[in-house]
């Protein structure tokens, strides 16, 4: 068993809590994948809640995809409670670059919150880097340069890990620089997979060395992606069986699938 597999199967042995503050179109989605990949899920953002939530959580999960001020309020108590007790904290920037709104609020959680990980789109991650990038809605539309460039230069600034979601994923804390090959293209034609692998994420951050843990988490996503667009016709199939092909995926099918390369 190599050390990406030991991170999954430590998940699926401890269920550790992953307490998320996402958004609203894909949060059954998002409880449901957290179940699937061996984690427990809990969904709240009420500022009345969240801060009792966290004194419990083992992790927790920021999404801006569909923020009001509440909600921003929320995860700014969530956080701070997280940061007393030294849980991972993984941020998902959605539409930042879209508008000034999400990119000031991701900038924000950034700036007052000690974030483990910064995971994004690349034109997310190129805006938060300060780099020439482009958002469509919430759908990145391109990044200027090297993409692992920016990936590095936004990890070290903000002191966080980043990852980077693409056609191979990238994932660096600013020293050290992985990619994941696995995926399909199918994984884009349904809404929210990017939400989806956030808990996931989160869930082995809990277990293991962040920048392992990324992908390991990314790596297995992907290859249940594969998996599950071999067995489907389209996106409607599609969706169930990923969700299917996460649940079922073993050690030895990991293993002799994960595309993980150290640059």
């Amino acid at each position: 068993m190599n050390k990406y597999s030991r991170i999954l199967e430590a998940v699926r042995e401890t269920n550790p809590l992953v307490h998320q503050i996402t958004n609203y179109v894909t949060v059954n989605d998002c409880a449901n994948m957290t179940i699937c990949f061996g984690a427990a899920p809990v969904m709240s953002h009420a500022v009345q809640d969240v801060c009792d939530l966290d004194a419990v959580a083992s992790a927790l999960v920021l999404n801006i995809g569909t923020l009001d001020e509440n909600q921003i309020e929320g995860m700014l108590c969530a956080g701070k409670t997280a940061a007393k007790r030294g849980i991972p904290i993984i941020l998902d920037p959605v539409g930042a670059g879209a508008t000034p709104y999400r990119t000031q609020t991701a900038e924000r959680l950034i700036d007052e919150l000690p974030i483990t990980v910064v995971k994004g789109n690349a034109g997310e991650i190129g805006v938060l880097a300060g780099v020439a990038a482009e958002v469509r809605g919430v759908d990145s539309a391109g990044i200027a340069g090297d993409a692992k460039e920016a990936a590095r230069s936004l990890a070290r600034e903000a002191g966080v890990t980043v990852v980077m979601s693409g056609a191979e994923d990238i994932i660096t804390d600013g020293v050290r620089t992985l990619g994941v090959g696995n995926g399909v293209s199918l994984m884009g034609s349904i809404s929210g997979t990017g939400c989806m692998a956030n808990p996931c994420v989160a869930a082995a951050c809990c277990v293991a060395e962040t920048v392992d843990a990324c992908a390991a988490a990314m790596a297995a996503l992907g290859i249940a992606g594969e998996k599950a667009a071999a067995v489907s016709s389209g996106p409607g199939s599609f969706k169930p069986a990923f969700f299917d092909a996460v649940y079922n995926l073993t050690i030895e099918e990991f293993e002799a699938s994960a595309k993980i390369t150290e640059y």
